[in-house]
């Protein structure tokens, strides 16, 4: 899953999370699930925002395969 797709799962489950009919439970639940998404997209972000800097090669390229990038 890219960055972006995490970004979206995200708003999806926030969006179900503040429907009106979702149980407490449930929405805990979906709200605990969009922050793990929400935290793996700002990841992804950052990792590849360009500033590289004292990033060792192996973990850019790793990043990039992690999150869908151009090697």
């Amino acid at each position: 899953m890219t960055g972006p797709e995490h970004y979206r799962k995200a708003e999806e489950l926030v969006s179900l999370a503040d429907d009106v009919t979702t149980p407490a439970s449930e929405e805990s639940l979906l709200l605990a699930m969009a922050q793990v998404h929400a935290t793996l997209a700002l990841a992804a972000a950052t990792a590849l925002s360009g500033d590289a800097d004292g990033m060792h090669i192996v973990d850019i390229r790793a990043w990039n395969d992690a999150v869908g990038g151009a090697s």
